[in-house]
């Protein structure tokens, strides 16, 4: 069973930096794509980053591209969200997904419990 646990959500001022990590565990094969969703209250989940390992492409939603940095580490068992230049309406709970998939993450295959940004202005 995969495990994806997400960590280094917090507080940071506006302009500010965070990096989350998806530590993913017992994943097997290759061929999946992990993704980083966000939801507020009220609103629906939406994905802002993705990375495919198989086609080696990555993908951002319009209102964090140029801000935010989706990444790994060589054996694919971590996956980063560098955050820049925060701004309060980055304040979410940010999860960590994974999909079987060469290319898409939604809807995912398994879900992070979630980790809390808050960002005051």
């Amino acid at each position: 069973q995969v495990q994806l646990v997400e960590s280094g959500g917090g507080l940071v001022q506006a302009g500010g930096s965070l990096r989350l990590t998806c530590t993913v565990s017992e994943h097997t094969g290759r061929r999946y794509t992990v993704g980083w969703f966000r939801q507020t209250p009220g609103k629906e989940r939406e994905v802002i980053a993705r990375i495919s390992r198989v086609v080696d492409s990555t993908f951002y939603a319009d209102d964090v591209k140029g801000r935010f940095t989706i990444s790994t580490n060589y054996a694919w068992n971590m996956v980063y969200l560098q955050m820049n230049s925060l701004k309060p309406e980055d304040t979410a709970v940010y999860y960590c997904a994974m999909k079987y998939s060469d290319y898409f993450v939604f809807p995912p295959d398994y879900w992070g419990q979630g980790t809390q940004v808050t960002v005051s202005s």
